[in-house]
């Protein structure tokens, strides 16, 4: 897998990566949230809570102190309605701004946390649809390379 689906080039994901540090001192160097976010967009069923878990956990490690940009950054993909409802709540101006690009926090404004759950759904099927359909044509041709191996 050379790229993925969403995601910008390897050269600006490591720009941006982060570098955490174990017990023992070996530093290790990963994707920042941000892209972490947009590669496990995926069809694949144990991604979704993977995100929303990941998400949660940047909220509340980080609600207290954060800037205008993280607070933007969990309007638009945060996956957790209670809280894309708080955060609306707060920030209505963000929320209100913000909802041009993702809809479905205009639900998250009006505090309707039934169809916000709803929209939610929704996009979470609309990037599996995504990504299923930009596998396809990697996945036949993966499938005819494999079937004219076999031939000869």
């Amino acid at each position: 897998m050379t790229k993925m689906r969403g995601v910008d080039d390897f050269q600006l994901l490591w720009k941006r990566r982060n570098t955490i540090t174990d017990d023992d001192g070996v530093a290790y160097q990963v994707m920042s949230l941000p892209d972490l976010v947009k590669a496990k967009k995926t069809q694949r069923d144990k991604d979704w809570p993977m995100i929303r878990r990941l998400l949660e956990a940047d909220y509340f490690a980080g609600r207290d102190d954060s800037a205008l940009e993280q607070i933007e950054f969990w309007l638009l993909e945060l996956r957790t309605p209670e809280l894309l409802i708080a955060i609306a709540a707060e920030h209505r101006e963000a929320a209100e701004r913000l909802a041009k690009v993702r809809s479905l926090l205009s639900f998250a404004s009006a505090e309707d946390q039934a169809r916000l759950t709803e929209e939610l759904l929704l996009e979470e099927k609309a990037e599996r649809d995504a990504d299923r359909d930009y596998w396809r044509p990697l996945k036949a041709e993966l499938e005819q390379l494999r079937r004219d191996r076999l031939k000869n």
